[in-house]
């Protein structure tokens, strides 16, 4: 199959998943294999290993998940998508809203705003073949991602626009404390930067029936009880359930290069679409899916978001 990059006009041809992942220490068609077959052991370590941290924290890594000419290669990916690229800056709370509410106290989470300064790239920004695109879609990767989480199947996000996406933090940029809409995120680090940007995350201060405000406000402070910093290198693999756990991206110095990281976002039922309001203020603008779904959309917590 052909795969674009960003300083030629010329294909570069992957045949194989495995040209893109470290099949050697992921071995994909290992859950297929008879139990005395190495590869079907290395495949169920990975998957176990990923079970007790996700069980632990809600966060697994993948060490390494992806080759290195990979890597270089969905960097070229991101690099040529990347003027499509919509960044803006925003003061948010950690529920993506820009208002104050007047219900809650001055120093409450609800109203405690942080600069986000941020870019991504939108799902319709990737050529239909891309290496990108590939791992994003490979049944294979489907069927891993699902028995680390330990759910019968995954679906690919089927939102035009968030569903394959690079998250871009320029120079000087950050992603500050947060909660996802979704119940776990898929990224690949691409490019880390020389300094700063940082993966930092609380896990599970709140629940379903519990916001756990005082926790929330106390990280906000900048409290640092609780608080992990993941240990990210190009290729890692990262799955984390981040509707619960808080979480932000250090900022990026001014000096640094750009961090680029490929997210790749999956559902347990199919045709799901994101919300509008979260929609527009990740890309910038809305599709006819996003506005029919919101009229059908049926909330399944009844958290701030």
């Amino acid at each position: 199959m052909g795969v674009a990059t960003s300083d030629s006009t010329m294909p570069v041809e992957l045949t194989e998943l495995s040209e893109l992942i470290e099949t050697s220490r992921y071995p994909l068609d290992g859950r297929d294999l008879p139990a005395s077959e190495p590869s079907h052991t290395a495949y169920w370590v990975a998957v176990e290993q990923a079970r007790a941290d996700l069980r632990a924290d809600g966060c697994a890594l993948l060490k390494n998940f992806v080759t290195p000419s990979a890597v270089r290669l969905l960097n070229d990916e991101i690099v040529a998508a990347k003027p499509q690229t919509h960044f803006s800056t925003q003061v948010i709370n950690p529920y993506f809203h820009t208002d104050v509410d007047p219900d809650f106290g001055d120093d409450h989470p609800v109203n405690t705003f942080t600069e986000r300064s941020s870019g991504f790239i939108p799902g319709d920004a990737w050529p239909p073949v891309c290496a990108m695109d590939m791992l994003f879609r490979a049944p294979q990767v489907c069927r891993l991602l699902a028995d680390c989480l330990e759910i019968d199947y995954l679906h690919c996000y089927d939102d035009p626009l968030a569903g394959l996406t690079a998250n871009i933090l320029d120079a000087g940029q950050q992603f500050p404390w947060h909660f996802d809409t979704n119940d776990f995120a898929v990224t690949v680090l691409v490019q880390p930067a020389d300094e700063g940007g940082l993966f930092e995350y609380a896990p599970g201060v709140r629940s379903a029936d519990d916001e756990g405000f005082e926790v929330i406000g106390s990280l906000l402070a900048g409290g640092r009880d609780g608080v992990r910093t993941l240990e990210l290198r190009p290729g890692d693999l990262q799955i984390f359930r981040g509707r619960y756990s808080l979480h932000r991206v250090t900022r990026v110095t001014a000096s640094s290069q750009p961090r680029h990281a490929a997210i790749f976002a999956y559902t347990h039922q199919s045709g799901v679409i994101g919300r509008v309001e979260r929609t527009r203020q990740l890309f910038g603008r809305v599709l006819p899916e996003h506005e029919e779904a919101e009229r059908r959309r049926v909330r399944d917590d009844d958290l701030l978001d």
